[in-house]
């Protein structure tokens, strides 16, 4: 009988801690597609996926959102548009090569990724 109390309040709290993990995840993953566009940009937006990416692509919120302790915060928290925190390179900058340089990774490795401008902000 004690036994099966213990079996059951395990049972309860990793159900529990699961439940509350996948609750966490959806409030953190923003609505899909996002439109990346930053003031003041001569390109149009670019749209993105992170569903995409997480599962077609296999890529770990870690690879992008890669100093963030906590939860993943949008990328111009760190990466101003004008002004960037902790000399962290701004977004422009930061997109380019964070996005270009996987993106050609990829492509070396025969997985179709745009590599060019107009393959990522299209008119």
């Amino acid at each position: 009988m004690k036994a099966r109390l213990v079996f059951c309040m395990v049972a309860f709290s990793v159900f529990s801690l699961l439940f509350a993990s996948v609750a966490a995840f959806a409030q953190q993953t923003p609505k899909e597609p996002i439109a990346v566009k930053l003031e003041g940009a001569k390109m149009p937006p670019v749209t993105f996926s992170h569903q995409s990416h997480v599962d077609k692509a296999k890529i770990a919120c870690v690879k992008c959102h890669h100093k963030d302790p906590d939860a993943p915060k949008a990328c111009v928290t760190c990466h101003g548009v004008k002004q960037a925190k902790d000399k962290a390179p701004l977004a422009k900058e930061a997109f380019h090569t964070q996005c270009i340089t996987c993106h050609k990774e990829s492509a070396a490795k025969g997985v179709k990724a745009p590599t060019k401008c107009n393959e990522c902000h299209k008119k």
